[in-house]
């Protein structure tokens, strides 16, 4: 149904980069799982009715705020696709991450009504009434959710979007705890044991799993979390794609939401080299960063002696000490030597990893006193970066 929706309302659907596809998707998503829900809430509102299940009548009130969730995802896309403007000059693309953590606290906060209510039919049990009607709605129910599972899984991965992942988990979490139910009911059918409020209880877990789930994938993107590894490998293909570029570092990714990447990287390129052709190869990667991968790149040149032996020599003896001590994960870059009449300056950066188990004073302290310790009269002048990729 969805794939049938998006051929007819979605022109354009397979640019996914594009934020006014993204828009028209979520929006798709959304007003599909608003009716969905509405439906699945009513069915089971009826059957928690007729039979008496506190388990069926909490899952339709799950469903209901299924429905309120898919609000939440249709107004966070809606804000998402919002062109940029003098407030917010990097788009609102993060309005789709917070969308997706509304929804994930939604979840925790059902769960844990469900688990109050279903306690106290723990302490207070009472009979439930098998009725073929209810376990049609829940089987129902059930082959729906997987539905909505699938498709917002498929879109979530589609679009790379943590809104449709968290629909997606919440999907998943209804599918088993209306499992959940519809086995208390026929256990209860066959044995006449008043399992209603463990069935309840159960599903409440599940919610609340999956709501944590679904923070934690939200939230990470909000706080700035480490890039993909296949994007960070991209970039990296591309600009040393260019002959004149000889290496990178400093590489930093800012997420303003899907699709709105910021990048800013350092590139080396030969000393010696004629600087309008230099820079006209930084502009043209910086372009083809854009077009290829859809980020905004600034791309700062640092030129570099590449065939000086001494800074050849003195470069692989500092880096074999360093990752002698701290591991492979260091690096050094923007080695230059200068010489004067009474002692010569080694100067250089030292990229450390944020799990380095050394301070940033102790790694600088640790380099001076090895460079000053090589035969003749070396100092080191050591800048520390942190590595952000």
């Amino acid at each position: 149904m969805i794939r049938l929706l998006s051929r007819i309302f979605i022109p354009n659907r397979e640019d996914v980069h594009s934020p006014a596809v993204r828009q028209a998707y979520g929006m798709l998503s959304g007003a599909v799982g608003i009716g969905l829900n509405i439906l699945l809430f009513l069915g089971k509102l009826f059957a928690g009715l007729i039979s008496g299940s506190i388990a069926i009548t909490a899952d339709a009130m799950n469903n209901l705020s299924d429905a309120g969730s898919s609000v939440i995802t249709l107004i966070g896309f809606k804000l998402a696709g919002k062109k940029p403007d003098p407030d917010h000059p990097f788009g609102h693309g993060r309005a789709e991450y917070i969308t997706g953590l509304i929804i994930s606290i939604i979840i925790i906060l059902m769960g844990l009504e469900l688990m109050k209510s279903s306690v106290e039919k723990i302490f207070t049990p009472e009979p439930v009434d098998f009725s073929w009607i209810a376990v049609g709605i829940l089987v129902a129910s059930i082959l729906t959710k997987i539905y909505m599972w699938f498709y917002n899984r498929s879109l979530s991965k589609k679009l790379d979007s943590a809104a449709m992942s968290a629909t997606a988990t919440d999907s998943l979490s209804d599918t088993i705890a209306t499992s959940a139910v519809l086995l208390g009911m026929i256990v209860g059918k066959l044995t006449g044991w008043m399992v209603d409020g463990w069935c309840g209880a159960i599903v409440s877990i599940f919610i609340l799993l999956a709501g944590y789930s679904a923070a934690k994938d939200t939230i990470a993107p909000l706080l700035g979390r480490t890039p993909e590894k296949e994007f960070i490998d991209a970039i990296e293909r591309e600009v040393m794609s260019y002959p004149d570029i000889i290496g990178i570092h400093d590489l930093i990714v800012h997420d303003y939401g899907p699709g709105r990447q910021m990048v800013s990287l350092h590139a080396e390129v030969p000393a010696d080299g004629d600087m309008m052709q230099l820079h006209d190869t930084i502009d043209l990667a910086e372009r083809s960063l854009h077009e290829k991968l859809n980020c905004a790149a600034v791309i700062h040149m640092d030129p570099v002696e590449k065939d000086n032996p001494i800074i050849v020599e003195f470069k692989e003896k500092l880096l074999a000490m360093l990752r002698g001590k701290m591991g492979d994960s260091v690096n050094v870059h923007d080695f230059r030597v200068v010489t004067g009449p009474t002692h010569t300056n080694l100067i250089f950066d030292v990229a450390i990893p944020h799990d380095c188990p050394f301070s940033e004073m102790a790694v600088s302290r640790m380099t001076q006193e090895y460079v000053h310790s090589l035969p003749g009269n070396y100092y080191a002048v050591v800048q520390i970066d942190r590595a952000y990729v």
